[in-house]
């Protein structure tokens, strides 16, 4: 395999998710009286204002965290969040901007399901990306995935934003921000984005609940889409919710720290039997190890023997402590299918470098002794 470039996304550090964490807190002060914080919430639709009264409040305290008009907890994790933002613009037909690379799986099959054409651009290329919504006066909107799709992507979202708002100021954005929120600088709305879209549950939270957030005309659509009683997020999922992102910023700083030890240990030949190691964002960031040998799926079966996880849950969820050795995303391999015999995706999660070493080092021993 040739040497690559891969360009992930910048993690903000120790100190930032601190403050990040400290001005959560804070908010929830201004949005909640003390005992409210120490129960479990309410259930059922209020009357005027069709939610419970606690999953109102916190998303009136994300939306200010995030510097939105509005923000809303849906069901679905960050498939149903991306699902009801697109609801919320796209009809059946419609076309929509995406940049040229394998779309996510969950997110091309609600696409297709809805009948909504893709476009695709490069989004390295602003020239690109103009003359194709020259070409396509039809454009309802644009998806950008924050988070890479291929492994040379680069692509800058705050400048993506703006080389689309330079030619077309009034098409609706969309940005899916997993595995992006918390870690790093700005989330879509804050790079000038109409709608930003995460799961909750990848951050701590509750299974299945997802966070949009944005213009208020979206978010408008998306609750009358979701009138009844049965769809609407419950008190105590909300301040799950919430609890669990208090607590997420500080984690992923510490998951990055150590995905940065591991990169300069294992490229200064920390483990024999690999090749290079790299930092990417599959879609979480994560270290690809590329091995000296095509033995990535042998190592990968003895790694789960010595108690890493073969597979995510939630891919960060609040369930997954040890670390995870898993073969490389479906995008990636998608854009290039080789990968899966020579290169193993590892998140540290909640580990230490010493584990993570531990359980790849003898992976390695124990598949070239059978040899």
């Amino acid at each position: 395999m040739n040497e690559m470039d891969t360009c992930p996304l910048k993690s903000i550090s120790l100190e930032e998710a601190m403050k990040r964490q400290f001005k959560l807190v804070d908010i929830i002060t201004r949005h909640f009286h003390g005992e409210e914080l120490l129960t479990l919430g309410d259930l059922g639709v209020v009357k005027g204002l069709n939610k419970p009264r606690f999953t109102k409040k916190v998303e009136a305290a994300l939306a200010e965290y995030f510097g939105a008009e509005k923000a809303m907890l849906v069901r679905g994790a960050g498939t149903g969040a991306l699902r009801f933002g697109f609801m919320s613009f796209l009809k059946p037909g419609d076309k929509l901007l995406v940049h040229d690379a394998p779309i996510y799986p969950t997110s091309k099959t609600t696409l297709e399901f809805m009948g909504v054409q893709a476009v695709h651009a490069d989004f390295h290329n602003h020239e690109q990306i103009k003359n194709v919504i020259e070409r396509n006066p039809g454009l309802k909107g644009v998806l950008i995935q924050h988070t890479r799709q291929k492994m040379d992507d680069h692509y800058d979202l705050t400048e993506t934003i703006e080389a689309i708002r330079s030619v077309s100021p009034n098409l609706t954005i969309i940005t899916d921000d997993n595995y992006a929120a918390m870690k790093v600088e700005k989330i879509g709305t804050q790079a000038g984005a109409d709608l930003a879209t995460f799961s909750l549950f990848k951050l701590l939270g509750p299974e299945g609940i997802g966070l949009i957030l944005g213009k208020e005309r979206f978010i408008n659509q998306i609750e009358k889409l979701n009138y009844s009683g049965g769809s609407q997020v419950q008190g105590y999922e909300a301040l799950e919710a919430i609890r669990g992102l208090v607590y997420a910023p500080v984690m992923l700083a510490i998951q990055a720290n150590v995905n940065e030890e591991l990169v300069r240990l294992l490229n200064n030949g920390e483990v024999a039997g690999v090749k290079k190691a790299y930092l990417t964002n599959a879609q979480s960031k994560v270290l690809l190890v590329e091995l000296d040998e095509p033995i990535a799926e042998e190592v990968l079966k003895q790694a789960n023997e010595l108690g890493a996880a073969p597979n995510p849950v939630g891919a960060e969820s609040k369930y997954e402590i040890v670390p995870m050795f898993y073969r490389v995303s479906g995008t990636f391999l998608a854009a290039e299918p080789s990968l899966a015999k020579r290169m193993i995706r590892i998140n540290p999660l909640r580990s230490g470098v010493e584990t993570i070493v531990r359980i790849l080092r003898t992976s390695i021993e124990r598949v070239t002794e059978n040899r």
